[in-house]
């Protein structure tokens, strides 16, 4: 249990750390980019609740969200109701498109990076991470139709095309869409340990194996 001592903070009141983990959803998200880590990391809240961690789905905003495919969502938090973060998880999507390039999005994703969270993507979330310049000569992945828009948003960003996820210490990214829940089960392994990652894929009978 020696990483969440890494990324928890004190409970209020007692004394075992308390891991929040924030799931951002915005307009034009990819609904498996963030249901898949979501179901992932639930699950891990609901079988081990001794783990000490708390999931929510975190908004710029108030009110619900509309996705890119037509599911509408309302987050629990939003920047100005959200405790501090101890892990970040950004999806991808359409919606990443208009946040190229919004200073407000840079200065919120810098600013976590800065105060010690833990910062993961899926898909073309790792695109907003590169455009604040957290990418810049370290080893990352997105969506296999985005590799090169991530090169060329970053300086020696190191293109890892093979991996569903690459963990750079205190930077997760991972590839397109379905790789969201192989990258969180590697986050409950890290956090937890193996057998709490195992019991919450066996939870959700995920063994891959393509029928097409």
């Amino acid at each position: 249990m020696a990483t969440l001592q890494l990324y928890g903070r004190e409970r209020s009141g007692e004394g075992d750390p308390m891991t929040t983990v924030g799931i951002f959803v915005f307009p034009g998200v990819e609904e498996l980019d963030f249901a898949g880590p979501w179901e992932v990391l639930r699950a891990w809240e609901r079988l081990q609740p001794d783990d000490g961690q708390h999931v929510a789905l975190l908004a710029q905003h108030d009110g619900p969200v509309d996705c890119v495919l037509g599911l509408r969502v309302t987050p629990q938090l939003t920047w100005a109701t959200s405790p501090p973060l101890d892990v970040l998880v950004y999806p991808g999507g359409q919606g990443t498109v208009a946040q190229l390039g919004d200073e407000t999005i840079r200065g919120w994703v810098r600013g976590l990076a800065a105060a010690g969270t833990l910062m993961t993507s899926v898909c073309t979330g790792a695109l907003v991470f590169a455009d604040a310049g957290l990418l810049d000569g370290r080893p990352a992945t997105t969506h296999w139709a985005s590799l090169d828009r991530l090169a060329s948003l970053g300086c020696d960003i190191e293109l890892r095309p093979d991996d569903r996820f690459v963990d750079d210490g205190d930077v997760i990214t991972s590839a397109g869409v379905s790789a969201g829940i192989d990258m969180a089960l590697h986050l409950v392994a890290r956090l937890a340990g193996d057998d709490h990652a195992r019991q919450v894929r066996r939870y959700m009978q995920y063994d891959p194996a393509p029928p097409v």
